[in-house]
């Protein structure tokens, strides 16, 4: 998967308006949906600190600063890896996934980079099985 993000320097500006503005929406959709949630607006590392929780699925109330760096950092793993940046190569003792990064990330300016990876934040989204509120009962 080819990210908008790396591609908009070659596609005409109007299509890129247009693909933007799509993105905006489905990633308002989603911020309502976790809205309903979690009775607040999350912001992009909040939603890729739920996802790390999500994958880990660690049963703690708190987490050290430490460990919500490497949640995140998780997560970022994760999302990146169906466009191949990322393989998973293993489970610490304490069960925390390791990941190897197989290809750079592109060098994009920083509007690009947060679209880049809310693009691929919306595409774990949409491929969880019938994502909807529901489904965020593990995050708590």
């Amino acid at each position: 998967m080819e990210s908008l993000a790396v591609l908009s320097p070659f596609i005409n500006p109007k299509i890129m308006s247009f693909l933007n503005e799509d993105i905006t929406k489905r990633w308002f959709d989603l911020e309502f949906k976790l809205i309903e949630k979690f009775g607040r607006k999350p912001d992009l590392e909040a939603i890729l600190f739920l996802i790390g929780i999500q994958e880990v699925q660690f049963v703690k109330n708190i987490f050290t600063k430490e460990e919500k760096q490497d949640l995140i950092h998780i997560a970022i793993c994760i999302v990146m890896a169906p466009s191949g940046y990322y393989i998973l190569e293993h489970y610490d003792d304490e069960g925390w996934p390791h990941f190897k990064q197989i290809k750079d990330l592109p060098k994009v300016n920083m509007n690009d980079q947060e679209l880049f990876l809310k693009e691929h934040v919306l595409l774990y989204f949409s491929n969880q099985e019938n994502f909807n509120s529901n489904n965020l009962s593990n995050l708590k």
